[in-house]
């Protein structure tokens, strides 16, 4: 192994987020609730990516994503990879896509939205996912999904 390459500890078991872009990399933890597993995670950022820039990129042992996650995930890193490892194996690669519906994700940011007052989940269509642009099934407000709040 050269001085130039990093050592990083293979997982058995998990999955693996690559091409998160690197100013996203910590929210994507976040999001996740990665700060609470009590498995081994590791979190790399400002890696050089021909496709994104700067990336970061996260390992998770003996954890496997649900759809719901991966939903979550597409609002702050649309265009990151999954790898699932088996055996230390790559067994599956997913890219991840921004769903049609996002449900109880993001905030509407009308303040006199029904959402914003009274006890409800979002509900926001995806009207454009090349450029992110979401619409409240409520109240039919548009926002960006690079500028959204998070519930």
């Amino acid at each position: 192994m050269s001085k130039k390459e990093m050592m990083v500890a293979a997982i058995q078991n998990g999955t693996v987020i690559d091409h998160i872009p690197a100013a996203k990399t910590y929210q994507v933890a976040s999001l996740l609730g990665l700060y609470e597993l009590t498995s081994a995670v590791t979190i790399g950022n400002n890696f050089v990516s021909e496709k994104v820039g700067k990336k970061g990129i996260i390992k998770v042992s003996d954890k496997f994503f649900t759809n719901e996650e991966i939903s979550r995930l597409s609002v702050v890193a649309p265009k990151a990879v999954l790898n699932i490892i088996r055996d230390y194996e790559v067994v599956e690669k997913k890219t991840v896509e921004t769903p049609d519906e996002l449900r109880g994700i993001i905030k509407c940011n009308n303040p006199v939205c029904i959402t914003n007052n009274e006890p409800m989940p979002t509900v926001f269509h995806v009207v454009d996912k090349e450029h992110g642009i979401c619409k409240c099934h409520y109240c039919d407000k548009e926002q960006d999904m690079n500028r959204v709040e998070l519930c």
